[in-house]
Protein backbone atom coordinates (compact mmCIF):
# COMPACT_ATOMS: atom_id res chain seq x y z
CA UNK A 1 0.00 0.00 0.00
CA UNK A 2 1.45 3.51 -0.82
CA UNK A 3 1.27 6.42 1.37
CA UNK A 4 -1.37 8.82 0.61
CA UNK A 5 0.06 11.98 -0.11
CA UNK A 6 -1.64 15.57 0.27
CA UNK A 7 -1.71 18.73 -2.26
CA UNK A 8 -0.54 21.81 -0.12
CA UNK A 9 -3.78 23.49 0.16
CA UNK A 10 -4.43 20.28 2.29
CA UNK A 11 -1.37 20.49 4.17
CA UNK A 12 -2.04 24.15 4.90
CA UNK A 13 -5.23 23.69 6.13
CA UNK A 14 -3.62 20.65 8.68
CA UNK A 15 -0.75 23.00 9.63
CA UNK A 16 -2.48 26.48 10.17
CA UNK A 17 0.40 27.59 7.63
CA UNK A 18 -0.40 29.89 4.49
CA UNK A 19 1.01 28.35 1.15
CA UNK A 20 3.06 31.25 0.79
CA UNK A 21 4.52 29.98 3.68
CA UNK A 22 4.86 26.26 3.12
CA UNK A 23 6.59 27.41 -0.28
CA UNK A 24 8.82 29.74 1.18
CA UNK A 25 9.92 26.76 3.47
CA UNK A 26 10.40 24.71 0.77
CA UNK A 27 12.89 27.13 -1.23
CA UNK A 28 14.82 27.74 1.71
CA UNK A 29 14.89 24.25 1.76
CA UNK A 30 13.47 23.90 5.46
CA UNK A 31 10.68 20.74 3.70
CA UNK A 32 10.75 19.05 0.24
CA UNK A 33 7.45 17.69 -0.84
CA UNK A 34 7.92 13.96 -0.95
CA UNK A 35 6.44 13.68 -4.85
CA UNK A 36 5.06 15.57 -7.49
CA UNK A 37 2.02 15.21 -9.72
CA UNK A 38 1.86 14.28 -13.12
CA UNK A 39 1.01 17.96 -13.45
CA UNK A 40 3.91 19.44 -11.00
CA UNK A 41 1.91 19.70 -8.25
CA UNK A 42 3.50 19.43 -4.76
CA UNK A 43 2.53 16.15 -2.94
CA UNK A 44 3.34 15.94 0.72
CA UNK A 45 3.02 12.78 2.74
CA UNK A 46 2.83 12.93 6.68
CA UNK A 47 6.42 13.09 7.29
CA UNK A 48 6.20 16.42 5.48
CA UNK A 49 3.37 17.32 8.11
CA UNK A 50 5.08 16.60 10.93
CA UNK A 51 8.03 18.41 9.83
CA UNK A 52 6.35 21.61 8.77
CA UNK A 53 4.94 21.50 12.42
CA UNK A 54 8.05 21.42 14.26
CA UNK A 55 8.90 24.29 12.11
CA UNK A 56 5.70 26.00 13.20
CA UNK A 57 6.56 25.47 16.83
CA UNK A 58 10.05 26.84 16.46
CA UNK A 59 8.44 30.08 14.88
CA UNK A 60 7.28 31.69 18.09
CA UNK A 61 10.44 30.73 19.93
CA UNK A 62 12.77 33.57 17.42
CA UNK A 63 14.93 30.81 15.52
CA UNK A 64 16.30 31.96 12.45
CA UNK A 65 15.86 29.89 9.45
CA UNK A 66 19.22 28.95 9.57
CA UNK A 67 19.04 27.95 13.31
CA UNK A 68 15.72 26.01 11.94
CA UNK A 69 17.74 24.51 9.36
CA UNK A 70 20.72 23.19 11.76
CA UNK A 71 18.30 21.92 13.67
CA UNK A 72 16.57 20.16 11.36
CA UNK A 73 19.62 18.65 10.22
CA UNK A 74 20.61 17.42 13.71
CA UNK A 75 17.12 15.25 14.40
CA UNK A 76 17.49 14.14 10.70
CA UNK A 77 20.91 12.38 11.39
CA UNK A 78 19.87 11.24 14.66
CA UNK A 79 16.73 9.55 12.79
CA UNK A 80 18.66 8.09 10.51
CA UNK A 81 18.20 4.51 10.34
CA UNK A 82 20.16 3.40 6.99
CA UNK A 83 23.19 4.70 8.14
CA UNK A 84 23.28 5.92 12.07
CA UNK A 85 25.78 8.31 13.36
CA UNK A 86 28.61 6.51 14.93
CA UNK A 87 29.73 6.75 18.78
CA UNK A 88 31.42 9.75 18.25
CA UNK A 89 29.18 11.44 16.03
CA UNK A 90 26.15 11.04 18.07
CA UNK A 91 27.49 12.24 21.00
CA UNK A 92 28.22 15.78 19.07
CA UNK A 93 25.22 16.15 17.63
CA UNK A 94 23.33 14.98 20.98
CA UNK A 95 25.73 18.15 22.83
CA UNK A 96 24.28 20.48 19.60
CA UNK A 97 20.48 19.43 20.17
CA UNK A 98 20.83 20.41 24.16
CA UNK A 99 22.18 23.96 23.34
CA UNK A 100 18.75 24.02 20.78
CA UNK A 101 17.16 23.16 24.12
CA UNK A 102 19.06 25.37 26.53
CA UNK A 103 17.54 28.20 24.08
CA UNK A 104 14.46 27.13 23.47
CA UNK A 105 13.89 27.14 27.47
CA UNK A 106 15.31 30.17 27.91
CA UNK A 107 13.24 31.78 25.59
CA UNK A 108 10.31 29.68 26.87
CA UNK A 109 10.75 31.37 30.17
CA UNK A 110 11.11 34.69 28.17
CA UNK A 111 7.63 34.92 27.02
CA UNK A 112 6.34 33.70 29.56
CA UNK A 113 7.33 36.67 31.35
CA UNK A 114 6.15 38.71 28.77
CA UNK A 115 2.87 37.11 28.60
CA UNK A 116 2.47 37.66 32.93
CA UNK A 117 3.04 40.79 32.35
CA UNK A 118 0.55 41.01 29.41
CA UNK A 119 -2.24 39.78 31.23
CA UNK A 120 -1.30 42.01 34.36
CA UNK A 121 -1.69 44.82 31.94
CA UNK A 122 -4.98 43.58 30.41
CA UNK A 123 -6.15 42.89 33.74
CA UNK A 124 -4.94 46.47 35.10
CA UNK A 125 -7.56 47.76 32.22
CA UNK A 126 -10.54 45.52 32.98
CA UNK A 127 -10.22 47.08 36.49
CA UNK A 128 -9.94 50.41 35.21
CA UNK A 129 -12.97 49.81 33.23
CA UNK A 130 -15.40 48.19 36.37
CA UNK A 131 -13.82 51.44 38.10
CA UNK A 132 -15.35 53.71 35.79
CA UNK A 133 -18.52 51.77 34.89
CA UNK A 134 -19.66 52.41 38.90
CA UNK A 135 -18.02 55.47 39.17
CA UNK A 136 -20.36 56.39 36.34
CA UNK A 137 -17.87 57.97 34.19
Amino acid sequence: MSERHMQIGEVAERTGLSLRTIRHYEEVGLVIPSARSKGGFRLYAEADVARLMVIRRMKPLDFSLEEMRDLLEITDRLAATDDPPADGELEHLRKRLDSYRKVADARCETLRARLEMAEDFASTLRRRLQTDAHSGA
